[in-house]
């Protein structure tokens, strides 16, 4: 019976040089409820801002029992690892669907086969990770539903009269963001892995919250010393980044991240949108984006300097609307040290490993009712555009920033 695979030529290709071949394609999937009773304790939770604990626990299940459901098919129909596994989120009337869908992998000379690992990296990046001598364990996740809250709302708004951060928003923003990678890095450990490489970060919005949700592949590499065991390597790298970083001896070592949450303030927003409208520089604005972007990288900085880091590799910026005149500024990277003895196993990638794959289907009929958060890897590795698909433009956020000023 012919196999019906999720992979990629390309993909295919690079797996064969590894001592693997495609097995089927596997699903598995689940419907929550949010339910009267949760929903109302989550709506008491919103007025405090932070974590919607009620809210996480529920996503969290929802992604677990969908995962644990394709496993299961695997296990039915044999191999010894499932790669490119997502992690999709469809909402919809009454409820939501959750929905993991990866590809089984035999190896070619195993006489019996049974499911080793699971990765969310797809052929190519598995291929990058194992030649880099990262073995995978386990897909993981690690997310959270928060909120900013009516309470921080209030003290929020007194501070935003005036120009500069609102740490009470800055405080939440980083503590939930940072507790995605704390539990993501958690399941690593708990996988026995001393690292969890290829991450990649969404915001989604979820019933008037948003969840932030961490994928990645817990995984272990011989030459990491034994303290990673406990505090595991995470780093959000594309597989082909760290591939070229350990060929010339940097290992990574902590995925660092950074939240700034700014205010133009009510007289500031009043000038800068007057001067708006003549052509010349809005000095306001140029002060605030300066000043609220060296706040958030002072702050990577900070946690680099903190875990030994030589260097933070790879350091991305974003600009989000918060609403009430708020702008969140977000900095993230992987901080990065060298060491020695180690290497990769090839001197080089084939080409194979590195190029995109092209969609040769496009649906414009209907409308996007999930998040894939594979989808870069598979069809759209560029940072930038996938930075332009999850947030606005910094010019697009300030104008309706000052707007809102303005009416207020």
């Amino acid at each position: 019976m012919a196999v019906m695979t999720g992979l990629s030529g390309n993909e295919i290709y690079c797996l064969h040089y590894k001592g693997l071949q495609p097995g089927d394609l596997v699903i598995g999937n689940s419907v929550f409820s949010l339910g009267f009773a949760q929903g109302v304790g989550s709506g008491i939770r919103t007025l405090v801002g932070g974590e919607v604990n009620q809210v996480t626990s529920i996503i969290h299940d929802g992604r677990q029992l969908g995962y644990e459901r394709m496993v299961a098919e695997a296990q039915r129909r044999g191999g010894v690892g499932i790669t490119g596994v997502t992690s999709e989120l469809s909402q919809m009337a009454g409820g939501v669907e959750f929905l993991s869908i990866g590809s089984c992998l035999h190896s070619q000379n195993a006489a019996s086969e049974q499911i080793a690992f699971s990765t969310s990296a797809d052929g190519q990046e598995l291929y990058c990770q194992l030649d880099a001598g990262f073995r995978p364990l386990k897909f993981a996740f690690g997310n959270v539903a928060y909120s900013i809250g009516v309470g921080g709302g209030v003290m929020g708004a007194f501070r935003s009269l005036k120009r500069g951060e609102v740490p009470q928003y800055s405080q939440i923003f980083n503590e939930t963001r940072h507790r995605a990678l704390e539990r993501i890095t958690g399941e690593a450990r708990a996988a026995g892995g001393n690292s969890v490489v290829g991450i990649r970060t969404s915001i989604i919005p979820f019933g008037g919250l948003q969840e932030m949700v961490m994928i990645g592949t817990a995984s272990h590499h011989p030459s990491l010393p034994a303290g990673y065991s406990q505090s595991p390597v995470s780093s959000d790298l594309t597989s082909e980044e760290m591939w070229n970083l350990i060929n010339v001896g940097y290992m990574p070592i902590q995925l660092v991240l950074g939240v700034s949450v700014y205010s133009l303030g009510f007289v500031g927003g009043v000038t800068s949108a007057l001067k708006s409208f003549r052509r010349g520089e809005i000095n306001e604005l140029t002060m605030l984006i300066y000043e609220a972007r060296e706040n958030a990288l002072s702050r990577i900085r900070n946690d680099a300097a903190a875990c030994g880091a030589d260097d933070v590799a790879g350091v991305k910026t974003y600009v989000y609307q918060l609403g009430g005149g708020l702008i969140e500024f977000m900095a993230i990277g992987t901080a990065v040290k060298r060491m020695p003895g180690i290497g990769t196993v090839s001197p080089s990638l084939p080409t194979q490993a590195v190029i995109e794959d092209k969609s040769t289907f496009v649906n414009t009929a209907e409308t996007l009712r999930g998040q894939n958060l594979n989808r870069q890897g598979r069809t759209d590795r560029s940072r930038a555009s996938e930075k332009n698909k999850s947030f606005k433009s910094i010019w697009e956020v300030l104008w309706e920033v000052v707007k809102l000023l303005i009416l207020r």
